[in-house]
């Protein structure tokens, strides 16, 4: 269904108290400066509950008046990006909007329509310009209300950013906030990235956003599948092999249908990879508290090779290598030199020239995405919308506890060769809405 959504009215939020003189600087890491300067969309919709006593108007200050303490916390959200070097936390303050929803919450999170939810959002994701957060609260005929979050990945990560809005609404609860450690700088120290784009990979080409439901039971199918494959091609002394995760089983079945469906024939001149991104606070030594804010994630790059009888279920330990090799020498290596950024510059100007052709995925499975309670209950539904690239899945775990959504954002010529893929469908449920986003 079409959304109709009308502003209701727009201001500043500023911290509560000023932030002292010594931390206005707050340093961008080079893990900072080199992600892309696009938002990163969290979508919080809460059902009014019949014990409920605030009204709209009560829900907003309440918000309100919490978000601008927790500022104080999180004061570099408050300030403004400065020539992909630093946070200027000047206190400017972050836009808030609302808006009212034309239509019941049931409506919307029934079957949402990754496209029509870009509605909910402050602005458009790729108009970043030198703001780290944006807000909007939307209100439903119903008295439903949906807060959504456009964090700018320039300054954070999903982890990051949910920990931001979690702490927000322990705020708003009164509960105990954890402080966030804002020293990534430290660990990773900014470098000269000239000659490397972030905004690589962030197109205006025309993208479709569809959500596929895959349940656990097609799950396991797929993981035992894929288990059988590994024993059959390991050799007794070797033990029994480990059966793949379900973020292993996934991304490798998406890859192989997606190739399958909308590559006829592999460009020899041409590179695939597989990018899976990897968090690195448990990756190094020692390891890092949950509350390290920032970017502290790195991606892991698989180049797959399909066996010969054309099984995809051997890129499952294709992959799990690449990723093992995301390591503690790997973050050593990573803060030590200046190799990565070679790498980086160099992948760049091969994407841009066509020579790669890359596939991303990105897992918030088992993120405490819907502990997010601001004092009237947790969320009924946690969604994302559709995002300025190709080729990219994000998984979640579906609200009902069975089973994981994964979010395709694909070019619309490629969508309409890959949603119609029987083997696909074979495991995964499409949603009956899409939508084109185009700029």
């Amino acid at each position: 269904m079409k959304i109709q959504v009308e502003s209701i009215s727009r201001e500043i939020i500023k911290p509560s108290s000023p932030t002292p003189s010594h931390l206005r600087h707050y340093q961008l890491s080079f893990l900072d400066q080199v992600s892309p300067p696009v938002f990163m969309p969290f979508l919080f919709f809460y059902s009014e509950e019949k014990h409920d006593k605030l009204n709209h108007r009560d829900k907003s200050n309440h918000l309100k008046k919490h978000l601008s303490d927790i500022l104080t916390q999180f004061y570099p959200l408050a300030g403004r990006v400065i020539e992909n070097l630093y946070v200027d936390c000047n206190d400017q303050g972050i836009p808030y909007a609302e808006a009212r929803i034309d239509c019941r919450l049931s409506e919307v999170i029934g079957d949402p329509i990754p496209g029509e939810l870009n509605k909910f959002l402050p602005c458009q994701l790729d108009d970043v310009g030198d703001l780290p957060l944006a807000i909007q609260v939307n209100f439903f005929n119903c008295g439903g209300i949906a807060v959504c979050v456009a964090i700018s990945h320039k300054i954070a990560d999903a982890l990051s950013s949910i920990a931001f809005v979690n702490s927000w609404a322990a705020a708003a609860r009164g509960g105990d906030v954890p402080s966030p450690q804002l020293t990534a700088a430290s660990l990773f120290p900014p470098k000269d990235i000239a000659g490397f784009l972030p905004s690589t990979g962030v197109i205006k080409d025309r993208i479709v956003t569809k959500r596929f439901l895959i349940t656990s039971s097609k799950i396991a199918s797929l993981r035992e599948r894929c288990t059988d494959k590994l024993k059959h091609n390991t050799n007794e002394d070797e033990g029994r092999p480990r059966p793949p995760t379900r973020v292993e089983a996934l991304s490798a079945f998406l890859w192989s249908r997606f190739m399958a469906s909308t590559v006829e024939k592999k460009d020899p001149n041409k590179m695939y990879t597989v990018l899976h991104a990897v968090n690195l606070r448990t990756r190094t030594d020692p390891p890092l508290s949950e509350h390290y804010f920032g970017n502290i994630t790195r991606v892991a790059i698989t180049q797959p090779v399909i066996d010969g009888d054309g099984d995809w279920c051997g890129i499952v330990n294709q992959v799990r290598e690449e990723i093992k090799r995301v390591d503690r020498n790997f973050v050593r290596v990573l803060r030590e030199d200046d190799n990565h950024v070679n790498f980086m510059k160099k992948r760049a100007e091969e994407f841009i020239k066509g020579e790669v052709v890359s596939f991303s995925f990105t897992s918030l499975c088992r993120f405490p995405l819907y502990e997010a309670d601001f004092g009237w209950g947790k969320p009924a539904w946690v969604g994302s919308a559709s995002m300025p690239f190709k080729n990219l899945v994000v998984f979640m775990d579906a609200q009902s506890g069975d089973g994981i959504e994964a979010w395709v954002n694909l070019k619309e010529e490629d969508m309409a060769k890959f949603e119609v893929d029987e083997e696909f469908l074979a495991f995964a449920s499409p949603t009956k809405g899409s939508k084109t986003l185009g700029f």
